[in-house]
């Protein structure tokens, strides 16, 4: 869905963005993060369209994005951080407004307008002016205006910047909502806890450069050079460990009393023939578990902890 092949940002002697190459596929929820001044958002203005890259191309299916392209501008649905001031204008008149920059009929705008405030929990704002309403409802309106003309790739730029616990709730369901409905989502986030729970993939920047990308779980993996697991066995500790480390792939981390933590750098099926093993071996187990990635851990390991 997403290519984006050698991108480049210069300003002047400083390089924003250097030789980004990255792959979404469609219908991936991908998040991307990175400390401040990372490219990301220099990043996401060449893809929307906004801002000229130095070098390199970006590609959503088989459309080349160019500044101001009315092509692009089709394909995709931008949501900023900054929601914008809209003076006097009621919810339907706002979705009114950009549905005729797409040169949409009244009457396709008002079919979608009802079934997209609907879709963000809204019908009921329809005449309220939207400077009235909550930043969560602004967030959510926003979400609806990007989808009036059908885009393939809908981008959000810090999209639960300043939001409460609650309205940050409703943007994760929405999104996994549009998810499921088909969409291809790019989140652009510096809450990584809630990027980990929606997120089926991530991209992390540093400096401009792309410096990990991929599913949280494999990148830890990588990282770590296998899987942490955290074993317990009610007896024959001696023998379990003896046999663990007499494994190729298995590194065992730490044993304390019946507790042992081992990290195995095989497959899954290998994973599994270890754990039938044990138990041939007359090892009681009863807790065998893979250590959850933390996306935080990640963030600082990759980015020396620069915020």
């Amino acid at each position: 869905m997403l290519y984006i092949n050698n991108l480049t940002k210069n300003y002047g002697s400083f390089t924003a963005v250097d030789r980004l190459n990255l792959h979404i596929p469609e219908g991936d929820l991908f998040g991307f993060v990175g400390p401040n001044g990372a490219g990301k958002t220099t990043t996401i203005r060449i893809v929307c369209g906004l801002l000229k890259a130095s070098g390199g191309t970006v590609r959503v299916g088989g459309t080349n994005a160019a500044v101001g392209s009315k092509a692009m501008k089709r394909l995709i649905g931008y949501v900023p951080d900054f929601f914008g001031v809209y003076d006097n204008l009621k919810v339907r008149e706002y979705m009114e407004m950009y549905g005729s920059m797409y040169g949409m009929t009244y009457r396709d705008i008002a079919r979608l307008t009802d079934d997209l405030l609907e879709l963000v929990n809204l019908s009921d704002k329809k005449e309220v002016y939207v400077d009235t309403l909550s930043r969560g409802m602004k967030q959510r309106l926003c979400v609806a205006r990007a989808m009036l003309h059908n885009p393939r790739l809908l981008i959000l730029d810090e999209p639960n910047s300043g939001l409460d616990p609650r309205a940050r709730v409703e943007m994760k369901e929405l999104l996994k909502n549009l998810r499921s409905m088909g969409k291809t989502i790019v989140i652009s986030s510096h809450i990584l806890s809630e990027l980990a729970e929606m997120c089926n993939s991530i991209g992390i920047m540093n400096r401009g450069h792309l410096v990990a990308a991929g599913q949280i779980d494999d990148i830890m993996q990588q990282l770590a050079g296998g899987s942490r697991i955290h074993i317990h066995v009610l007896s024959e500790t001696e023998a379990a460990v003896r046999l663990l480390k007499e494994q190729a792939k298995v590194r065992v981390e730490s044993v304390r009393e019946n507790d042992l933590i081992i990290t195995h750098s095989g497959t899954e099926e290998e994973i599994c023939a270890l754990i039938g093993s044990l138990i041939q071996n007359q090892v009681i187990l009863t807790d065998f578990h893979r250590e959850e990635g933390s996306l935080e851990s990640l963030f600082m390991q990759l980015t020396g902890g620069a915020q």
